[in-house]
């Protein structure tokens, strides 16, 4: 077993749990908890564009390419292929996961902390998905040799995960919650991370990164959804809406910058 490349998914990884702790935070206002749900959604959102445009960059590479004179159609219609059921299985593999185990029967209605769970679980699995082929990335950087940049990837990482902990949290704000729950959402969102780090460093497969990557996309979006309609539960539409329209606008700048663009 290949210890260095477990080490430097767990790095990555586990500072997702330096955010989580802010679920412990009560008596917040109806504001203060419109505030950690906006900023929950900003952060997925930011994943999605950066995830989604990092596919489809690479579907575009080939099908420039293709269009150049190389014989690159076959490997553009396999990639737009991997991106679509990626995509279409994310979407509707979480629907279908939250009925069959999270969501009670139709007649039974969720308890507000109940929901807020059960959301946050969602976002957990969402960003579990994309910590997987971040993982992949820093594991396939240390298996061409190309240390100095595994810890770069490393280091990036662990910044950007710490995070995510606020957002897999922000639909908890408020509500009661226990250590156990926050131990298992941490172990959902950043322990993918070192298990793609650690298939990464024995297996290079560029397919398998860009299926998880749409699988993260498609995850992500569902969970979204389900953070808007949180946020209108709140009955505070226009501070929501307007706090994650800012997010947006700075996710979606021109002038943004991202590590998984250097990979």
């Amino acid at each position: 077993m290949n210890s260095t490349a477990i080490l430097l998914g767990a790095i990555a990884g586990f500072t997702i749990f330096l955010g989580l702790p802010v679920a412990f935070l009560k008596n917040l206002n109806t504001r203060v908890q419109g505030f950690f749900t906006a900023m929950s959604t900003g952060i997925l959102v930011f994943l999605l564009v950066e995830i989604t445009s990092k596919v489809i960059d690479s579907i575009e590479d080939l099908t420039m390419s293709s269009l150049s004179g190389f014989p690159r159609w076959g490997d553009t219609i396999f990639y737009t292929f991997l991106f679509a059921s990626g995509l279409f299985i994310g979407l509707t593999g979480l629907v279908w996961f939250e009925k069959l185990f999270i969501r009670p029967a139709t007649d039974v209605e969720l308890l507000p902390a109940q929901n807020a769970r059960r959301v946050s679980m969602m976002i957990a699995m969402g960003i579990g998905l994309h910590n997987f082929s971040e993982g992949l990335a820093i594991g396939q950087a240390y298996s061409w040799g190309n240390t100095s940049l595994a810890w770069l990837l490393v280091i990036g990482f662990a910044l950007h995960n710490a995070t995510e902990g606020f957002g897999i949290v922000g639909p908890l704000s408020g509500h009661p919650v226990s250590w156990g729950f926050l131990a298992a959402m941490g172990l959902i969102g950043g322990g993918p991370t070192l298990l793609g780090s650690l298939i990464g460093s024995f297996w290079t497969l560029k397919p398998l990164e860009v299926f998880f990557l749409s699988l993260a996309s498609g995850s992500i979006l569902y969970v979204v959804g389900e953070l808007l309609h949180l946020g209108r539960k709140l009955n505070m539409p226009i501070c929501f809406n307007t706090l994650f329209m800012k997010m947006l606008s700075c996710t979606i700048s021109p002038n943004r910058s991202s590590m998984l663009s250097q990979i």
